[in-house]
């Protein structure tokens, strides 16, 4: 396999399971998945699409809770194992910079990544249309939101775990309002996370089945000494609807708009009965991922069918090894984006 090495602190607590011998894939999914069912909390009907991190010693999460009412809102919760979730049943309270609560009419597809000492949560919301929503803690206890950092049509956000070349760099895809029939990832900077430009193309979607429709951004980007690994999800348009898949590229770590390779093949499809069988069928959506940079152990978390949260795990080396053997990196994904 091809040496890589993540770059980051260990995190020996996290969650993980060998892969099985009769699994020739590079990632393969938890045994016990999902690890959160239907009816999790009271009036929430499912909790799915979601986002993870460690925090003190153990892991916190926010997490796309469906309410009863059919409006989705982002809850709060904590593991000792990342695993079994505490989830609580009151929806997060979003106050503005003078401490008034100030709640988006639905937020969903959350992203949580640490910046610094400061942790931010991206998600989509309404902004006279789909936008992007930002908040920033400093304990997990208080929630301040900060300006919509775009337009609308936008969605698939996700910052990138630190400043590159001073900036604060974002990941997004244009969208609609609707179902957003269309979409390629593109990259945004901020000098102080309020206001945004250097807008830059990163990847389009291909001719791979799985990938035809859209692309959208999924897991925080792991930092390596080759690059910035990404985890991204992948549509295609079938006579059953739309189907979600998981894909994998590396991107320039000075430039990140820049695609150093990108694999052809998806890393997971659905076909479990949790990924299959749901209010949305046929979903893995992916929102974060753990990862432990003393043993190249990566454990992916993702959205299961609209309806649950499930887990994979793959390592650095083996997913990296599997984009260099898959690798079809398009022209325009090499240039810097700007046209």
């Amino acid at each position: 396999m091809e040496k890589i090495k993540m770059i980051g602190e260990p995190l020996p607590n996290m969650p993980w399971q060998d892969k099985p011998k009769d699994i020739d894939a590079p990632v393969w999914r938890y045994s016990e998945n999902p690890i959160i069912k239907r009816n999790p909390v009271k009036n929430v009907s499912r909790i799915f699409n979601s986002a993870v991190m460690p925090y003190e010693d153990g892991f916190v999460g926010v997490f796309r809770g469906e309410q009863t009412n059919g409006i989705p809102h982002i809850y709060f919760g904590k593991s000792s194992d990342g695993i079994n979730w505490n989830i609580e049943s009151e929806k997060i309270q979003f106050k503005d910079k003078d401490g008034n609560l100030f709640m988006p009419r639905y937020a969903y597809d959350p992203r949580l990544v640490k910046i610094d000492e400061a942790y931010y949560i991206m998600w989509c919301q309404d902004f006279y249309g789909a936008a992007i929503g930002i908040a920033k803690t400093n304990d997990f206890k208080s929630f301040t939101r900060l300006e919509n950092p775009f337009l609308p049509f936008n969605r698939n956000a996700i910052l990138f775990p630190r400043k590159v070349n001073g900036n604060f760099m974002m990941l997004s895809r244009p969208s609609d309002s609707e179902h957003t029939p269309f979409g390629d990832i593109f990259i945004s900077e901020s000098r102080d996370g309020e206001y945004w430009g250097r807008h830059r193309h990163v990847m389009s979607v291909t001719d791979n089945w799985w990938e035809k429709k859209k692309i959208g951004a999924g897991a925080a980007p792991i930092e390596t000494d080759k690059g910035w690994l990404l985890f991204y999800h992948g549509v295609v348009d079938t006579c059953n609807g739309y189907v979600y898949s998981i894909g994998a590229a590396i991107l320039d770590k000075d430039n990140p708009s820049i695609v150093l390779h990108r694999c052809s093949k998806y890393i997971l499809t659905p076909e479990k009965w949790y990924e299959e069988t749901g209010f949305v069928p046929n979903v893995c959506f992916p929102c974060a991922a753990l990862y432990d940079s003393a043993t190249g152990r990566i454990a992916v978390y993702y959205g299961c069918a609209d309806t649950y949260v499930g887990i994979a795990f793959t390592t650095i080396e083996e997913i990296y090894s599997f984009i260099l053997e898959n690798d079809q990196t398009g022209e325009s994904e090499r240039e810097i984006g700007i046209r």
